[in-house]
């Protein structure tokens, strides 16, 4: 089961996850696995109450016993072992429908970092690592961004956040350190792609190893 979930993840992910410890592999892929399934609602063109209808069956899922989950979903399966609060699932659904509006500003762009970065200390179980969350959440959106104001706001707020230092991530979410490397490498160079070539792979092999 959890080998066609990391199907379901982007190469860069994958190789993320690579280099997560056996004790955070699964809450690690959990989350990635579960950040792919809410930005593919988002990317599937049609009507936005569709895809608010999507992300409300998620939330619904978070707000009741596990017991209670409709078997046969993988995800939910693997989810079914989170090892920390629910309710920060909830909060990241809600993150990525903000996303949903007709324009984002910089309190909602904030909004969504700060979901995503609360889910991801979360699986980690590391309150120290939200910086480093934020960063990676506000750098993976700018790089999804068409040019304009958005992007800008996007931006302007990972260029705060860089300036309040870039920590090195515990050991538990180095794959989230890599990303982190990775999207602020593309953005800096004005790609989109996170793995474009042997010194990307390289830059993910060093920060996997040593967390920045």
């Amino acid at each position: 089961m959890n080998a066609d979930l990391i199907e379901t993840l982007p190469l860069p992910h994958r190789l993320a996850l690579s280099y997560a410890p056996r004790r955070a592999r699964t809450p690690v892929l959990a989350l990635m696995a579960l950040e792919a399934r809410l930005s593919a609602v988002l990317r599937q063109k049609g009507e936005a109450i569709i895809a608010q209808m999507k992300l409300a069956w998620w939330r619904d899922r978070f707000g009741e016993p596990a017991e209670q989950w409709p078997r046969g979903e993988p995800l939910l399966e693997l989810l079914r072992e989170w090892p920390g609060n629910r309710e920060v699932l909830s909060g990241l659904v809600d993150g990525w429908e903000v996303l949903l509006g007709e324009q984002l500003d910089r309190r909602t762009i904030q909004e969504f970092a700060s979901a995503r970065a609360a889910a991801w200390a979360e699986a980690g179980n590391s309150a120290a690592d939200t910086l480093v969350a934020c960063q990676y959440a506000l750098a993976d959106l700018a790089l999804h961004l068409e040019p304009g104001p958005e992007r800008e706001d996007a931006t302007a707020l990972l260029a705060e956040s860089r300036g309040r230092g870039f920590p090195a991530c515990s050991r538990n979410l180095r794959p989230l350190a890599v990303l982190r490397a990775l999207g602020l490498r593309a953005l800096d160079r004005g790609n989109t792609e996170l793995l474009d070539g042997p010194a990307a792979m390289l830059l993910a092999l060093r920060v996997g190893i040593t967390g920045r």
